[in-house]
């Protein structure tokens, strides 16, 4: 018995292994596309009827969050489907390997909106330029299983987001063009960089 829980602790360890060593290829361009196209109409609906953004701060980052949710529901749906086609017994630990590479700057910035939001409201106009910077920071984290071409997609999110607090901290005011633009080329930066790789095939 000891011989056979051994063998297969091995099995699972090498299984890891080749999960960690294998390129991904859950995430296909057309919900990643779809994302940017998400996040583009977000702000376009933030600007026309919210109104003055800094006035209903609540009602601006929850639709964000909203959207933040929704795409990820629609990455997450097409991730799963495809690894399990393409990625066969290794599917789980696979996604597993990529939820790794995006979890901690996802937590960071959850706790970032929650600390900025309780001790700290008069800054909360940071947190669109931080989110960005955090999401460029993820995707050069997960670089060791995805195209390489994602690393030009994380320094976008990198620099935008940078961009992003230069410009807002002139007038400390939130605005739905700050935070959507740079996702929606973020994310279409990311589809034509899975699509270059491979990543079509027109599951959504």
């Amino acid at each position: 018995m000891h011989d056979l829980d051994k063998a297969l602790a091995d099995i699972v360890a090498i299984r890891s292994q080749i999960a960690r060593d294998t390129a991904f290829r859950g995430l296909g361009s057309a919900a990643l596309a779809a994302t940017g196209v998400l996040a583009l109409a977000t702000a376009c609906g933030q600007a026309l009827w919210l109104g003055d953004p800094i006035a209903r701060p609540l009602l601006f980052f929850g639709l964000w969050i909203a959207t933040a949710c929704a795409a990820g529901g629609l990455i997450g749906i097409e991730t799963v489907r495809r690894s399990r086609r393409l990625h066969s017994g290794l599917a789980d630990a696979m996604v597993w390997n990529a939820i790794e590479g995006f979890l901690p700057a996802a937590g960071a910035g959850a706790c970032l909106a929650v600390v900025i939001a309780r001790f700290a409201p008069d800054e909360i106009w940071m947190l669109p330029g931080l989110w960005q910077v955090l999401v460029g920071l993820g995707l050069f984290a997960s670089a060791r299983i995805l195209p390489r071409a994602v690393q030009g997609a994380g320094a976008w999110y990198l620099l935008a987001g940078l961009t992003v607090l230069a410009i807002a901290s002139e007038s400390r005011a939130l605005s739905p063009w700050l935070m959507g633009l740079p996702f929606a080329v973020g994310q279409g930066w990311l589809a034509l960089v899975m699509s270059n790789a491979g990543g079509v095939d027109g599951d959504l």
